[in-house]
């Protein structure tokens, strides 16, 4: 059983409810696109926001909130950091940092890392109204208000993703 298996959801809903957010906890199936997930959690593309797991250094990871419809606009990202290098881990990375697989990342009860609680950067797009973002375990997804989100999280919100090419 992986460290994201059972018991992941449970504890991405107890952080955020820790956090103070109202939350709406929605559990689906499988999907097989964004159309699909976003459809399943009654939610625009838009308004499904990917976490990615971003490295900085060796045992140094930031969160960034991306809309489904987006992709991670490097240059600005490492602008926004001020910084030169940034990447992607591999999955098994991201699953030995967070505690959770690919495809449940959630920026709510994510493992401290070894310099204390995540680092988040949020696109601007993420704002207003409700997201619905990953929640701990396949097939299930947290909704929540924006605002008090980014709020909660003391996000850094800022353009940096793109339009994902068609």
């Amino acid at each position: 059983m992986s460290a994201a298996g059972p018991g992941g959801a449970e504890r991405a809903l107890a952080a955020a409810q820790a956090l103070g957010l109202e939350v709406t906890v929605t559990r689906h199936g499988p999907v097989r696109s964004l159309a699909e997930a976003a459809a399943a959690r009654g939610v625009g593309p838009d308004r499904l926001v990917k976490t990615m797991v971003v490295r900085r250094g060796e045992d140094d990871y930031l969160l960034v909130l991306v809309p489904g419809d987006r992709t991670i606009a490097w240059p600005r990202l490492r602008a926004l950091l001020g910084v030169t290098r940034l990447s992607m881990p591999p999955a098994s990375e991201a699953l030995a940092a967070t505690g959770y697989e690919r495809g449940t990342i959630t920026p709510f009860g994510a493992r401290p890392g070894p310099h204390g609680p995540w680092s988040v950067v949020a696109d601007e797009r993420v704002r207003g109204g409700a997201v619905s973002l990953g929640g701990g375990e396949h097939g299930v997804g947290l909704t929540v208000d924006a605002e008090a989100m980014l709020g909660a999280l003391d996000a850094t919100v800022a353009d940096v993703t793109d339009a994902s090419p068609s």
